[in-house]
């Protein structure tokens, strides 16, 4: 059997959340009472998103990658950070990191590829909503991004971080979040919302979408990595 290892932490919610449904979809797909292989890195999210912040890239990769090495020592054959914001440096992890990742961002995109969908909105943090690791991915497959205003990213971002990744998950907070989706559809003519953070599925359901499809980025990566312990063979 395969084993997965996560990078976690980033934030503890998400993180339980993906343990969570990783055993779920296992279950789905192999209904013979057995459990995916998993070892989960719990990492410290304030010096990661410190580093982020200050645009210490090379210093955020250098962290990333000793962690990573860490789910490699420990007998993992692949790997995934369970968040959206550290995939700003995905490219220099897998250059540097001995373990395959799989990236929730290209897991995203073939998500939207597969329903057709081409005009896409994308929320998340400040530094995954104005970053260029989603376009840089999506553009290339035909589909436009479009983001919230400043103010509206302001507002999700200190949301995101203020609330979500503590647990704390308010209904006002909630409807200010399916107030900003009916206005990116009614003004923006998007035609679907990526929830670009591991967070927002646990705020917003399907019903929130004002009729649009919401891609929980945490699903589609949970669903790739069971996808890839299923698979046969060693070498992920």
């Amino acid at each position: 059997m395969k084993t997965v290892g996560i990078i976690g932490g980033v934030g503890p919610e998400s993180t339980i959340e993906y343990y969570r449904q990783m055993v779920a979809v296992w279950r789905e797909r192999r209904p013979d009472g057995s459990y995916p292989s998993i070892i989960i890195n719990s990492i410290d999210l304030k010096r990661m998103l410190d580093l982020i912040g200050a645009d210490r890239l090379d210093d955020t990769t250098r962290f990333l990658l000793e962690e990573i090495e860490r789910l490699a020592r420990a007998g993992a054959d692949f790997g995934l950070i369970a968040a959206n914001t550290p995939h700003v440096v995905i490219d220099r992890l897998r250059q540097g990191a001995s373990l395959p990742l799989i990236s929730i961002v290209e897991a995203a995109c073939r998500a939207a590829r597969g329903r057709g969908l081409k005009r896409l909105a994308l929320l998340g943090t400040r530094f995954t909503m104005q970053g260029r690791f989603y376009p840089d991915v999506f553009g290339p497959a035909g589909v436009d991004l479009i983001v919230p205003t400043p103010d509206e990213q302001a507002f999700i971002h200190e949301a995101y971080l203020g609330e979500l990744v503590p647990g704390r998950f308010l209904p006002a907070t909630r409807e200010r979040f399916i107030s900003i989706i009916r206005r990116l559809k009614e003004q923006e003519g998007i035609e679907g919302v990526i929830l670009g953070g591991t967070e927002l599925p646990l705020l917003l359901r399907p019903a929130d979408g004002q009729g649009l499809p919401l891609l929980d980025t945490t699903r589609l990566h949970v669903e790739e990595a069971v996808a890839r312990l299923l698979a046969p063979g060693r070498e992920a």
